[in-house]
């Protein structure tokens, strides 16, 4: 018997509290967001990509296109000017002491730091877009939303920390060509082989 997927109450019910338009959309389990946007297929930069980043003794939320990598001394300026003091270390701090901290599943993080209380961090070339999808917390679930509205709600703070990745595309094998007399002698091997 298939598992009965279940939407994140706690983020529908924050939307719904907050009367912001949105769109629920199930899908197949994604653990990236470079997965979500292969299944959804939607292009790298409408997809947000997540981290848990710890500035010293605090912990924030920073939002980035799917495509990019996050710059960490970048991103320590942004929280410095934003705080008002030098951050001396910024770091990924794992999924342990993340789901620690925010008392969810290990990997199970969502786009809305206003939750729980953190502050959010937006690169400016997601805020670009005009929609944006984001994660909820649960692997099947992601909601779609106007970047104003997703702005707005989670009082994110604008900046430049991330870089565009360089995404090779998979290469595609050309077929060989042989002769038909090639061929008939390889499916006989492969025949006899197969016995």
């Amino acid at each position: 018997m298939a598992k009965k997927l279940i939407p994140p109450a706690k983020i529908l019910h924050y939307l719904e509290d907050h009367q912001v338009n949105f769109r629920l959309i199930q899908h197949r389990t994604v653990y990236t967001a470079y997965d979500a946007a292969a299944t959804l297929k939607k292009k790298l930069s409408e997809i947000a990509k997540i981290l848990f980043v710890k500035a010293d003794r605090d912990f924030y939320l920073a939002v980035l296109p799917a495509d990019y990598n996050l710059q960490m001394e970048k991103l320590g300026k942004i929280i410095s000017r934003q705080i008002g003091q030098a951050v001396k270390k910024v770091i990924l701090p794992g999924e342990k002491i993340m789901a620690a901290a925010l008392k969810i599943k290990a990997g199970a993080l969502s786009a809305f730091g206003q939750i729980h209380r953190l502050p959010v961090i937006v690169e400016k070339n997601l805020a670009k877009n005009k929609r944006v999808i984001l994660p909820t917390g649960s692997f099947n679930y992601s909601v779609e939303m106007a970047m104003a509205d997703y702005l707005k709600l989670e009082k994110g703070c604008l900046g430049i920390f991330g870089q565009k990745k360089k995404i090779k595309a998979a290469k595609t094998l050309k077929p060989k060509k042989i002769s038909r007399a090639k061929a008939k002698i390889s499916l006989k091997k492969a025949v006899k082989k197969s016995r």
